[in-house]
């Protein structure tokens, strides 16, 4: 049997999955989470070989809990409603397996299943080669984090206050964002690297 385990933040979307995949014969669903937060601690309860991840998670995002989970070493799909480029990209920097959008049919999602316990990558071919296309992020790690807490139109000092950086640091990382993506406001900065998965 392979035991998955599910991080998926809808509860219908998880149950679902759930239902589906247990219907394989081959295939034992063992643990359940709606938190990226809570992720680990339910690899290390409930041993999966397999976890399943959504990318957008209250708590902590399925990319960021990727890497941990393969240093446990437990095979990693990142199955997410969006197939942007730059989620690829950071998904297989992570060390995750595959890269699935939630529209395929659930035969394919337990397929890909059994092909990444025997080893194999899998990532639908036209957004592997829209990742290729786009290239990597230009924006540095600090650029990304001001940006992603600009996307709700706070102000300069508020984004200050929150990322415990001075005001003139912010508008340094700001304006070098909006170079980098060639937009010509913070907010479309912001979109733009969402759009494109760099967030």
């Amino acid at each position: 049997m392979i035991r998955v385990l599910i991080a998926e933040d809808q509860g219908m979307m998880r149950d679902a999955l759930a239902l589906l995949l247990g219907l394989e014969d081959d295939i034992e669903v063992v643990a359940q989470v709606a938190d990226g937060s809570a992720i680990v601690a339910a690899a290390e309860r409930a041993g999966p070989d397999v976890a399943l991840l959504d990318i957008e998670l209250p708590g902590r995002s399925g990319l960021d809990a990727a890497a941990d989970l393969r240093g446990k070493g437990i095979v990693v799909l990142i199955l997410t409603t969006f197939g942007r480029p730059g989620y690829l990209r950071r998904a297989m920097e992570a060390g995750a397996a595959g890269f699935l959008v939630k529209d395929a049919p659930v035969e394919e999602l337990a397929a890909a299943i059994r092909r990444a316990v025997a080893g194999e990558r899998i990532v639908d071919p036209a957004l592997a080669a829209a990742a290729l296309n786009a290239g990597p992020s230009p924006l540095t790690d600090r650029e990304r984090d001001v940006l992603a807490a600009a996307i709700d139109g706070s102000t300069i000092a508020d984004l200050a206050a929150r990322l415990h950086l001075s005001e003139s640091t912010v508008r340094n990382h700001l304006s070098s964002a909006i170079g980098k993506t060639h937009t010509r406001n913070r907010i479309e900065a912001a979109r733009m690297a969402r759009h494109n998965g760099w967030l």
